[in-house]
């Protein structure tokens, strides 16, 4: 190190002012600098090595069946019609994906991903967009209802942007050295991006890859040119970038016959029949499309005398997949493409131009906002894994990567923080097992998995790393400072010389469940006994989680002994004290499950009957106050979702959309056989350092039958088929999910 007298000076003067050091001498002081390297607020090579065991929550082994008997087929090792492999189970796992790689990484479930060959293969699309909106549109009816995201998902994202581009390669950089560390030796990673961090991504790249173990940058062209502008380039690409984990990786070449740049294809004319004589069919195609009258030609280079004839449906299919030649001339001809015989195509460069995206049309389209095309990671999975190597997607927002793993035979690991992702997900991925079970082809069982009430005890600042008994200690004292926090939420004052009660609001008395516990039965019946002692009659209890099935049932009993129980859900946004500081934080009660178990001939259906929800999000007065006249806007009310119309002369008027409790179900499913499977983790022992399987308690959730809406299918059914069962006293699970993503759950017997 050699610094001129003056430098020196210099130093020690910025030091005694406490001023930083200009960046030349980051390079003078340190002999191990690195020529080239990207700094940024707050940089630190610290890394997650937190390890929370993983809850199973829900497992879906086997699509449902269909028919009554359909179930005894499910007894049978192999079924004919598509069977479920053994072995590996797939995981998709709700929450925060930092503590979600780590206890991957550190925890036991590293063992089971490397029994199964390790992760081959990374494809995240993580939310680069400055300032995006990660709101979600919901169907009602003809209307469609924008869901704003939860505060949790708020604060997550407005972390990751709050102070620009400093907060999203802090928050990348950390998840990226995690990601590598759980790949395999031979394995890569692929990073969706475009050009507001392409440029940052590639250097993280090279800092936590490597710049050797760079592999390409891929250029996808997503859509043609836009409209024109008077000062830019229309911006048409995604970028990927492409790195490996190590001097080898997995490469199987991939050959194009549908790159535009190879030109292989024999275009075929194409008329139609209107009645009125063939005409040539003329773009835009939406137009015929639309025609069910139509009748569809196609005809040879050399035409036949007579042509072959296609339905309206095989239309729109050969424009989805993209057998069509579209011109840019809407009075140009569109031909369909036909491929030169023993033409193998061109080897896919690093610029794809032949994969669009996703159609309004297409069937694999569920309306989330950044879905990508499956036909994009068909490619990626082929080219970078082989079958059952495993592949994951930690923001796996709808579900493309797992799906498309699914279809091509390799196992899976998603994960999101967002739970209206994790629930359109399950829906996609039991869609995929159904197409899968009834070509005959085999699939996987997968679990829906979270670490809600470890990550709870994280979250408020429990090491869990100590020892069980300091680890207690500890959790005490730090549940005490958390429900001053949430009585706070509560805008609840505080109250003493209470066994039970914590604070009172509003002439009700508020008692905060464990923040690591489900409120149990045992628990409200405390409650209820210090209640009828000092002669409270209205109580309000708040939980993160309360015990199945209890509820309604101990209402009605708190109801006849003179007491008005009402039981509230905490929401994870008080984990944010801006979320607090700033009201944001709202307290659902609970919602609740009616349904009519039907017997006969040891078999057993089920109905649902009522459902209730009792959300809000915006006001009926502040929607009013707010439009512009002419205009409406939808909002959420205590359990209703209502259209405000405001006509041109400022009148006002309300419209609900959910006149019936079924509007609010989105997806509903039985277990018949609940508690069947208790719900094991793994933890590790830190006196004798062995990892050791524990019961939590709680039971996992095998769902075996469902009825949900799609896209294109709007209906749900409300009863079940029936259900082969022997005698005796059944526990059934019934688990509705509604339009939010939010899960319910009711646990009831019948007896046969």
């Amino acid at each position: 190190m050699k610094l001129t007298e003056s430098e020196k000076r210099e130093i020690l003067q910025l030091i005694e002012k406490d001023k930083p050091l200009p960046d030349k001498y980051r390079f003078l002081l340190f002999d191990d600098k690195r020529e080239v390297e990207l700094v940024w607020n707050g940089k630190t090579a610290e890394v997650a090595n937190i390890v929370l065991p993983f809850q199973v929550i829900e497992q879906i082994d086997e699509p449902r069946p269909e028919k009554p008997e359909d179930t005894k087929s499910q007894l049978f090792l192999f079924d004919e019609r598509g069977r479920q492999k053994s072995g590996w189970t797939n995981k998709l796992i709700w929450g925060d994906n930092k503590l979600i790689l780590s206890s991957l990484k550190n925890g036991p479930m590293r063992d089971e991903i490397e029994q199964a060959g390790g992760i081959k293969l990374i494809y995240i699309d993580p939310p680069f967009d400055v300032g995006a909106d990660f709101s979600m549109d919901i169907e009602i009816g003809e209307e469609t209802f924008t869901k704003k995201p939860s505060v949790l998902e708020e604060l997550a994202y407005r972390d990751t942007w709050g102070k620009g581009a400093d907060s999203f390669i802090a928050m990348i950089y950390e998840r990226l050295v995690l990601m590598r560390d759980l790949l395999a030796e031979d394995g890569s990673i692929y990073v969706h991006c475009d050009y507001r961090v392409n440029s940052l991504l590639r250097l993280v790249m090279n800092e936590v890859f490597g710049e050797a173990n760079f592999v390409n940058e891929i250029i996808w062209r997503r859509k043609q040119a836009q409209a024109w502008s008077a000062d830019q380039f229309g911006i048409t690409n995604d970028t990927l970038l492409f790195y490996a984990k190590g001097e080898e990786h997995i490469f199987n070449p991939i050959y194009s016959k549908d790159d535009e740049n190879t030109k292989k294809y024999i275009k075929e004319r194409f008329t139609f029949d209107d009645g009125d004589g063939r005409k040539f069919m003329k773009s835009p195609l939406v137009n015929p499309l639309n025609r069910p009258n139509l009748r569809y030609e196609f005809h040879g280079i050399q035409p036949p005398k007579t042509g072959w004839l296609y339905s309206k449906e095989r239309m729109e299919t050969m424009y989805k997949n993209n057998e069509l030649v579209m011109p840019k001339d809407i009075n140009a001809r569109i031909y369909r493409k036909i491929y030169e015989d023993n033409y193998s195509g061109q080897m896919v460069q690093n610029v794809w131009v032949d994969i669009p995206i996703v159609n309004p049309m297409a069937d694999e389209r569920v309306d989330y906002p950044t879905q990508k095309p499956e036909a994009l990671l068909d490619r990626i999975i082929k080219v970078s894994s082989n079958e059952n190597d495993i592949v994951a997607d930690f923001f796996c927002g709808s579900g493309t990567t797992l799906a498309v793993a699914e279809k091509l035979g390799r196992k899976w690991i998603g994960s999101d923080l967002g739970k209206f992702a994790i629930h359109t997900t399950r829906k996609r991925m039991i869609q995929v097992q159904r197409e899968l079970k009834a070509g005959g082809k085999d699939f996987r069982a997968f679990e829906i998995l979270n670490i809600g009430k470890y990550e709870r005890a994280h979250y408020i600042g429990v090491n869990m790393n100590l020892r069980e008994e300091e680890r207690q200690k500890q959790l005490e004292q730090k549940e005490k400072d958390f429900v001053l926090l949430i009585l706070k939420a509560y805008k609840s004052e505080t109250v003493e010389n209470f066994k039970c009660f914590q604070g009172k609001k509003a002439g009700r008395f508020v008692t905060v469940g464990p923040i690591n516990l489900p409120v149990t039965r045992l628990f409200v019946e405390e409650v209820i006994l210090e209640c009828q002692e000092k002669r409270i009659s209205r109580i309000d209890i708040l939980a993160f989680e309360f015990e199945m099935g209890l509820f309604p049932r101990i209402q009605e009993e708190a109801r006849a002994k003179g007491i008005d129980l009402a039981l509230k859900y905490i929401p994870r946004d008080v984990f944010d004290k801006r979320a607090i500081e700033k009201n944001q934080v709202i307290f659902y009660d609970v919602n609740y499950i009616e349904v009519k178990p039907h017997v006969k001939n040891n078999q057993i259906a089920i109905e649902l009957t009522d459902f209730s929800v009792h959300y809000s999000q915006d006001t009926v007065d502040n929607a009013a106050s707010s439009l512009s006249n002419g205009k409406s806007k939808i909002v959420v009310e205590n359990g209703r979702i209502i259209k405000v119309n405001k006509d041109k002369d400022g009148i006002i008027t309300k419209e609900i959309l959910t006149e019936n409790w079924t509007d609010w179900i989105d997806y509903w499913s039985v277990d018949f056989n609940f508690e069947s499977r208790r719900e094991i983790i793994k933890v590790k022992n830190f006196d004798t350092g062995k990892i050791e399987e524990k019961w939590t308690g709680d039971y996992i959730f095998e769902n075996e039958w469902q009825s949900f809406r799609t896209k294109k299918n709007r209906s749900l059914e409300l009863i079940t088929p029936y259900h082969d069962c022997n005698n005796g006293r059944h526990k059934i699970a019934v688990k509705v999910v509604d339009i939010f993503g939010n899960d319910t759950m009711k646990v009831f017997e019948v007896s046969v």
